[in-house]
């Protein structure tokens, strides 16, 4: 046993080196300055946004709509000019990215149901996700704006009905069932936030395998380069006590790498999504998760982590194949992407395919790569589906 710890700890060590550490530091560093800045746009994004009105109705209604643009968090700012070209020129030569020009005779025409359109114009300044954000929320407000005005005018003509009642006339209350459990409640908002919580899985088992594996590869390919396996295989040690401290070694700083490049992601993610559980806490979400039995047990999160554990494992033996194949580190560089191929495959159908809608042939495809069970084994502990994962489990 002590040979084998010794082994274990000389493959650690070897690992282990200055430049992936520096690698590992430099991307967390990164991540994290990345997630800042997404934070700090998020939050500029959000301050009252500068808006340029040409007005040419001077109705109630066309300064009732001014009023509603700040509540919906923009800044109208009155242009002063004689026609909309110089009112888009102005625009454009300011730091605005939005101009409503509001014709003459709106008022008017809201009146008598002879609408005139507004008019509306966006500057791209730059092609981001944020750039139209501006004018999302503009049309958002203008939503609110007509939803108002209608039943303004639905409670002037028939004031003893309520105008949503007309609008609206199909009410729903809207249910889930997982199992022999019920609550009311938003499929597409459970759905979401399972997704947002199980979507690290796949993440952390992708990193932690496709790292140790190309460690096994290339501590092998090393040895061989090195000549250095030959004389390893004339010490009093087995062959199996070899490779499994190979595996070992390189899947426990495999698994140390995945830990830091989470703490990165998570500060990554933190900037564009925000606080999760906050989001949580503020609503009744967490209470329906809980009445749906949707949240992972002890024993589940156990039988997770022995599905977790047992993939890696497979990945390793996979990678200790190869590693044998290659003659030098170069070539070990090559032979690493079939198996990365067969991590991706499974890591991308978890987030855009529903694997009991897949073809015979696709579903045995799916099931034949041993990665594929761990990234189904939460969603079926979820749902109760002990079978799936214990026969993935078997299988691994």
């Amino acid at each position: 046993m002590k040979k084998f710890t010794n082994l274990l700890a000389k493959e650690i060590r070897e690992l282990i080196t200055f430049q992936l550490l520096i690698s590992l530091v430099f991307m967390v560093i990164l991540f994290y300055f990345i997630g800042q800045m997404a934070k700090s746009e998020v939050k500029r994004a959000m301050r009252k946004q500068k808006i340029a009105v040409l007005n040419f109705d001077s109705s109630p209604f066309s300064q009732e709509l001014i009023q509603n643009l700040r509540a919906g968090n923009f800044e109208p700012v009155p242009l002063q000019a004689e026609n909309k070209e110089d009112a888009i020129e102005q625009t454009n030569n300011s730091k605005m990215n939005l101009l409503l020009v509001i014709p003459e005779g709106f008022g008017q025409g809201i009146e008598n149901l002879e609408l005139k359109p507004l008019e509306t114009y966006t500057y791209l300044r730059s092609l981001t996700l944020m750039a139209n954000r501006n004018a999302a929320v503009f049309n958002a407000v203008l939503r609110v704006i007509n939803n108002y005005l209608s039943n303004d005018y639905l409670a002037k003509k028939i004031p003893d009905l309520d105008p949503n009642k007309i609008k609206n006339p199909i009410k729903s209350r809207n249910f889930v069932l997982v199992k022999e459990r019920m609550a009311e409640g938003s499929a597409e908002q459970i759905t979401g936030f399972i997704t947002s919580q199980s979507m690290f899985v796949p993440i952390i088992l992708m990193m932690i395998i496709i790292y140790s594996s190309q460690m096994v590869i290339s501590a092998i390919a090393m040895e061989k380069q090195n000549k250095t396996l030959e004389t390893l295989l004339t010490v009093p040690i087995r062959r199996t006590s070899i490779v499994t401290a190979k595996m070992l070694g390189s899947a426990v700083v495999g698994l140390i790498s995945a830990i830091i490049y989470m703490v990165g992601f998570r500060y990554y993610m933190a900037g564009f999504i925000g606080d999760v559980s906050a989001a949580i806490k503020s609503s009744n979400l967490g209470e329906i998760i809980k009445s749906l039995g949707l949240s992972l047990s002890p024993n589940q999160y156990l039988i997770l982590g022995l599905s977790l554990f047992l993939a890696i494992l497979c990945g390793l033996a996979m990678a200790t194949i190869l590693g044998v194949l290659a003659e030098d580190y170069r070539s070990a560089q090559s032979l690493i992407m079939p198996l990365v191929f067969l991590v991706l495959i499974p890591y991308f159908l978890s987030f855009f395919a529903d694997f009991n809608s897949m073809s015979v042939p696709a579903k045995l495809l799916v099931y034949l790569i041993p990665f594929s069970h761990p990234f189904l084994a939460s969603q079926n502990l979820l749902l109760g589906n002990y079978g799936s994962v214990l026969g993935g489990i078997a299988y691994m």
